[in-house]
């Protein structure tokens, strides 16, 4: 193998500087990528809204909070693999890369198999415990029953991709997405227009685009040149190795799926005022969504960054990966953030059609989330800061409670008072948890950062 072969397959050494260049050059592509998943449910909700009514609309976009209460944990564990294949890298241990990557492989699909089983045949129950309006509780299980369908290629691409992140590899994965993006715009066209499938054609656009992304990433893993390459006969899951993927990948999963019932609860409340509602806040959570995951992108930067060095043992990088990180979310926050709130009106009118009064409803969710959004950002960098240290419980205990604990709290005391039963009052919680969790996060990266430098007891030394 060529110095020049090897170099490509290794991607981005993420151990020695300039930094803010190459954050920004492995960010930028996790952005893209991040954008085009969402561009899957943007490319659904805005063919089934022009051309299926808003009850087909309302029905998909009712699903997106439990389909990620229920995913979330499994997803978590793709985290896991990430930082082990990045601190193996680090640490320059390829059996230690070898064993993560061929114990993540049978582990997603087990995972898989398990995620389609629950959601095919309790999608109609969990709806129901939501109180899914009536009006469209039938549309949305079946949207969720095909979508579950498709787990087993979903979780297989996750984990490609995070496997290919931690390596220094982001472009292979936006690639992959871009063609997937094109298949599904396709498919959502004929199956709904065409076909008149309503929700069923949305869903299967969805999950074939997926079974292309899994089948090209998975591909991308068996022709790299280094540790990271998959080789087929070689997959077994590894007890110890699935345990240190546990370690690090449960306690996000779990954070994720609590995460996710704060926001259920939420959705659930916001159900209580009516379809229209329900329309108008699944537009505007859908165009969040672009805002959120070009944010989120930082997280799995800082988390890939922080995986590398602290197999490296460079702790002396740790300041300066987490201040251009979070000067950086900053930036793409309020600049994304604020531009979604100046043309509000407008981008919620490509969602909704026919309902002036669901895009009202639409703008007041915007005034009281996009504006200060890049506060979540910081939060979530933050998170990803401890999780490449190697500690995932302290985020996971931290969110819990700062989010999902005053959340929930939040709906069940002050959101029962009369004066304060409305969507405002729902609305608002978000950017009080956002401060708080952000706040705790980083204390605790200041204590851990300290802790582990004291115990290898080493010097600081330059880059």
């Amino acid at each position: 193998m060529s110095a020049q072969t090897a170099a490509k397959s290794r991607g981005l050494d993420l151990c020695t500087g300039p930094f803010w260049k190459k954050i920004w050059l492995f960010t930028l592509p996790i952005i893209a990528t991040g954008l085009l998943q969402l561009l899957f449910n943007a490319a659904d909700l805005v063919v089934v809204g022009r051309y299926a009514g808003e009850e087909a609309l309302g029905a998909v976009g009712a699903t997106g909070a439990l389909i990620n209460l229920i995913v979330n944990m499994f997803m978590g564990l793709s985290v896991g693999s990430g930082v082990m294949v990045a601190q193996g890298i680090g640490a320059k241990d390829e059996g230690m890369i070898h064993r993560t990557v061929h114990t993540s492989i049978p582990a997603a699909l087990c995972g898989g198999v398990i995620l389609t089983v629950v959601g095919v045949s309790l999608s109609h129950v969990f709806l129901e415990w939501m109180d899914t309006p009536a009006e469209f509780i039938d549309l949305s299980a079946l949207y969720m029953q095909i979508y579950f369908a498709g787990m087993i290629p979903n979780l297989l691409y996750n984990f490609g991709a995070s496997i290919l992140r931690a390596a220094g590899d982001t472009k292979s994965p936006l690639i992959y997405l871009s063609l997937a993006g094109v298949v599904n715009v396709l498919l959502n066209l004929v199956f709904v227009i065409v076909f008149h499938m309503s929700v069923a054609g949305v869903a299967l656009a969805t999950i074939s685009s997926q079974l292309l992304a899994c089948i090209l990433v998975l591909r991308k893993l068996t022709h790299r040149e280094d540790a990271c390459r998959l080789e087929w006969r070689k997959m077994k899951i590894y007890p110890f190795d699935l345990w240190k993927i546990a370690r690090i990948g449960l306690p996000a999963g779990i954070q994720g799926s609590l995460f996710s019932i704060s926001n259920v609860m939420i959705q659930s409340s916001i159900n209580g005022f009516g379809p229209v509602a329900v329309a108008g806040n699944t537009a505007a959570g859908n165009i969040e969504g672009f805002v959120y995951v070009a944010m989120n992108s930082f997280h799995q930067t800082a988390m890939n960054f922080m995986g590398q060095n602290t197999g490296a043992r460079k702790y002396e990088n740790y300041s300066k990966i987490l201040w251009i990180c979070l000067i950086s979310v900053g930036a793409v926050g309020l600049v994304l953030g604020g531009g979604c709130y100046l043309f509000a009106e407008s981008l919620l009118s490509v969602y909704i059609t026919d309902s002036p009064q669901a895009i009202l409803f639409g703008v007041t969710r915007m005034s009281y989330v996009c504006v200060i959004y890049f506060i979540c950002g910081l939060m979530d960098v933050m998170s990803g800061m401890l999780r490449g240290m190697g500690s995932s419980l302290v985020p996971m205990a931290v969110t819990v409670l700062g989010v999902c604990g005053l959340r929930l709290g939040w709906i069940y005391t002050i959101f029962r008072m009369e004066q304060f039963h409305t969507l405002e009052s729902l609305y608002i919680s978000y950017p009080i948890s956002w401060v708080l969790t952000f706040v705790a996060l980083l204390v605790g990266f200041l204590v851990l950062k300290k802790r582990m430098i004291k115990k290898a007891g080493l010097v600081p030394r330059s880059a």
